[in-house]
């Protein structure tokens, strides 16, 4: 009777795990398994696990900066802990924020815009975006250690697991408008079940716990805000998502979570 029991459980974890490792390759260069399982409907259902990528990065890039930080300058830590997270995710999120700017600002009709996207090779447009989002994420960062070096080691975890929370719920009322035959790369979900959006939630909002009350209400208004307008934007100019404007609402929403912990300087921000 027991084995009958712990069999199906054993399988559903197993199910589980697979589908994280698969969202750990798709958006990391971390290695996973080689025993784990591939398919397009599985790296659909994956989507769930976005915030639990995002609290691994997290952590390896809080460990980094507390290793770099015992030995060099905040400054130079600080540098150091974004070349890991480029390194730890291959510029994923940052290719789609350079992609989304070239294709919404360099054309004007949905079918150019999405043809530009798909375009390997970087133009004006994603260029300055990109740099002024690096410079102001170092910048914020820096702000952030001044204050208090384990304020930024919980800082970077929340911004990492938080952000692709809001990235992630995009699927959940948006089209996928790309053309998947002649994308750069598949998609990684095209739809979001009611289920897998709330376990994505559950886990993106964990880290508030360390959180004050009015810090938390804070930022959630900002990025309820902030994700309202994006999806708003995004209908208006392509009539739906692509996976570069998800790596681009990640980015985005990363540097709200920075700003609003900078405006709390010289507060007590925590529980």
């Amino acid at each position: 009777m027991s084995a009958s029991v712990n069999v199906p459980l054993k399988h559903k974890v197993t199910a589980q795990l697979n589908l994280f490792y698969l969202a750990l390759s798709f958006f990391t260069r971390l290695p996973v398994p080689k025993s784990m399982h591939y398919s397009e409907a599985l790296l659909n259902k994956a989507n769930r696990y976005f915030s639990l990528v995002g609290l691994v990065t997290g952590g390896l890039l809080a460990l980094s900066y507390a290793c770099f930080s015992t030995f060099l300058p905040t400054n130079i830590a600080i540098l150091l802990t974004m070349a890991i997270s480029l390194l730890l995710t291959g510029a994923f999120h940052e290719d789609g924020l350079a992609d989304m700017a070239d294709g919404i600002g360099g054309a004007f009709a949905i079918e150019k815009r999405l043809i530009i996207m798909k375009d390997s090779r970087i133009g004006t447009y994603g260029a300055v975006t990109l740099v002024i989002a690096l410079l102001l994420k170092f910048t914020l960062l820096i702000n952030i250690a001044e204050q208090d070096s384990n304020h930024l080691l919980l800082a970077i975890v929340l911004a990492e697991v938080l952000s692709r929370t809001v990235a992630g719920s995009l699927i959940s009322s948006m089209p996928y408008v790309s053309d998947i035959e002649q994308s750069k790369s598949k998609p990684l979900a095209q739809a979001q079940s009611i289920s897998e959006l709330a376990l994505l939630l559950l886990i993106g909002i964990t880290p508030l716990i360390f959180y004050s009350g009015e810090v938390i209400f804070t930022l959630l208004i900002v990025l309820v805000l902030f994700r309202s307008l994006f999806k708003s934007w995004l209908m208006a100019k392509i009539g739906g998502f692509t996976g570069d404007c998800l790596g681009a609402g990640q980015q985005l929403s990363e540097l709200l979570i920075y700003l609003t912990l900078v405006s709390y300087i010289n507060k007590d921000v925590f529980i």
